[in-house]
This record gives structure tokens, C-alpha cells and sequence, in this order.
């Protein structure tokens, strides 16, 4: 008898033939979880985000008891966001010895220190106006800022950041920041630099999380164009140039195929960043019954590790430690 067809039903009959021949897999290595800590006297802060639900602004008292319960669950790595008591034109607060992401940062590595702890080196949550950036007569100035990212980045070093993670799209901040940790002495410490990062509508939720929403304008003149993969490229080449140890695209979900074409160009660990838009609608979804929580979550992380991820940032790394049952 001769089949002229393809039996492909073969090797999905069983549960335990599908996890034989799967394909991609997801495991709490893959997976970096983002916090939001904030400068309080108050160590029981834990405020909610409204529009983030599951997620809040953390003392680091709280930080701590999060932080805990998760490496219980098997957590890997975390990234940390700083909120500060004060802001001003110039993000003092970023590179501050005791500003809050290195008082955060001391904390979590004298606790775990075999913990990986990235640390987000960005002006934005610092400056009274919002910008990533320096600003003089309403623009954003590249070069001058580059210094004070340089500095952010030494100031996470010198507390014991695991890598330093620039995410405001200057023009050459990889480069300065990169000199700077080896004339300090970190030659050893990796940079994962949001190389390919989209002026996306899909970071509201994180500007409420954060507090970092711009005062005036918006960040189109640094952050890419949406409708543009081939510039991504460019990009990812010149941090990779520069001495990025990790490239990042962000947002994840939307720019899968921009992930699949920087995993195809470049050697180096591709990290994709699930953004606070992708959660939230996962979870306003998921609260009104329309679908499986758990089931789509896990979908849409598969999806991105599928296009070339090696590492996903995502909010759902808690719940999804939960679901692996610490494996």
C-alpha cells in the first residue's frame, strides 16, 4: 500500500510524544524578571499599579520579601527600576552612590549573590521632565548626555550590578559606557543594551509604573520608528560595534519578526523585552474571562523564544516560575 499523504498526527498522539519531539522549550533560565523600586521611609510600600494588575511600587523591604519568594520559586534574574524622592533637570538621582538602584542593588546581592541582577541605566524616571536625555531650548541633546549614562552605569557597577542594561537610545552610549566600566575596572561586566527599541504605544502601563512619562513632547526622536526592521539592524550593529554583550528588541510581541532578523545576523544573545502593554492586555483579558490566563501566557512566551530570544524580560516571570514548579 502506498500513502500519499503526510501522517504528521503520529507524533502528537501522546502528551509524552509531544515533549519528546517539542521543538522549543521554555525554562526559568529564559526568563528575567522586571521590579519597580521605589524611595520611601515607609518599608511596607507596596502600591499597586493600576494598570499593571499583579504588579507595584516596591520599598526595599518589599523588594526584598518579592525578590525572596521568587528565587524560592526558582528565579534566575531580575531586573531592577529605580523610583526616586526627588527629580530634577539633570537625574542626579540616576548616578547618586546611594541613590535607590544602588541601594537596591547592594541589598539583593549581599542576600543572593549568585542572583543575576540588571540594572535599567536611563535618565527618564529621574528628570523632572521625563526625557531620556539632557535638554536644552526643548531638544534632546546626544553627546552631552552620554556622560551621565556613563556615570549610571559605573554607579550600578560599584554596587555589585551583575550587567547594566542602557535603555535610552543615544546615539554612541553603549561606546562611552563601555570605556568608562573598563578604565573603572569592570572589564568583565556585560552591557545588554536595548539596541532595537521602538517608540511603542505599548509602554503606557510602564510609564504609570515607572513615573516616567514625558513632560512635553515625545521620545520619537530617539526611541525607532515603528514601521522600520532594516533600521533595527543598524542598530543592533553599532551597539554590537560598541561592545554590547546582549542585544535587546523592544517591545517583543509585535516585533517578532525583527527578533528573527537580528537572531539571523548576529552571533551574540538576543533578549526581548515583553513589554507592560503586552501584559496588560494579557491580564485585562484573562480578569474579564475571555481567555486562559496561564495558557496564553505561556503561548506568548514560546512565540517569542521561537523567533530567536534567548532571554525574555517579562512581567509574567513570577507566575510563570509558578507554573514550571521550580524546574
Amino acid at each position: 500500500m502506498v500513502f500519499d499523504f503526510h501522517r504528521g498526527r503520529r507524533l502528537r498522539r501522546t502528551s509524552v510524544i509531544r515533549d519528546l519531539v517539542r521543538e522549543t522549550t521554555l525554562s526559568s533560565a529564559d526568563l528575567m524578571m522586571p521590579y519597580f523600586v521605589i524611595e520611601t521611609d515607609d518599608q511596607d510600600y507596596k502600591k499597586p499599579i493600576s494598570s499593571m494588575p499583579g504588579q507595584f511600587q516596591l520599598s526595599l523591604k518589599q523588594l526584598e520579601l518579592k525578590v525572596g519568594e521568587a528565587v524560592a520559586n526558582g528565579l534566575k534574574s531580575l531586573m531592577i527600576f529605580g523610583l526616586p524622592a526627588e527629580k530634577d533637570p539633570l537625574g542626579l538621582q540616576a548616578y547618586a552612590e546611594e541613590g535607590i538602584v544602588q541601594q537596591a542593588v547592594r541589598r539583593i546581592k549581599k542576600l543572593w549573590p549568585d542572583l543575576v541582577v540588571a540594572t535599567d541605566v536611563c535618565l527618564c524616571e529621574y528628570t523632572s521632565h521625563g526625557h531620556c536625555g539632557l535638554i536644552k531650548d526643548g531638544i534632546i541633546l546626544n553627546d552631552p548626555t552620554l556622560e551621565l549614562l556613563a556615570q549610571t552605569a559605573l554607579s550600578h557597577a560599584k554596587a555589585g550590578a551583575d550587567i547594566v542594561a542602557p535603555s535610552d537610545m543615544m546615539d554612541g552610549r553603549v561606546a562611552a559606557i563601555r570605556e568608562r566600566l573598563d578604565e573603572s575596572g569592570f572589564e568583565e561586566l556585560p552591557i545588554m543594551s536595548y539596541a532595537v527599541k521602538y517608540a511603542s504605544a505599548y509602554y503606557g502601563p510602564f510609564r504609570e509604573a515607572a513615573e516616567s512619562a514625558p513632560q512635553f513632547g515625545d521620545r520619537k526622536t530617539y526611541q525607532m520608528d515603528p514601521a522600520n526592521a532594516r533600521e533595527g539592524l543598524r542598530e543592533a550593529a553599532a551597539d554590537v560595534l560598541e561592545g554590547a554583550d546582549i542585544i535587546m528588541v523592544k517591545p517583543a510581541g509585535p516585533y517578532q519578526d525583527v527578533i528573527r532578523m537580528v537572531r539571523d545576523s548576529f552571533d551574540t544573545p538576543v533578549a526581548a523585552y515583553q513589554v507592560s502593554g503586552e501584559y496588560s492586555m494579557i491580564k485585562a483579558a484573562a480578569i474579564n474571562g475571555w481567555i486562559d490566563e496561564k495558557a496564553v501566557v505561556l503561548e506568548s512566551l514560546i512565540g517569542i523564544k521561537r523567533s530567536g530570544a534567548d532571554l525574555i524580560m517579562t512581567y509574567f516571570t513570577e507566575d510563570v516560575l509558578k507554573y514550571m514548579g521550580n524546574k
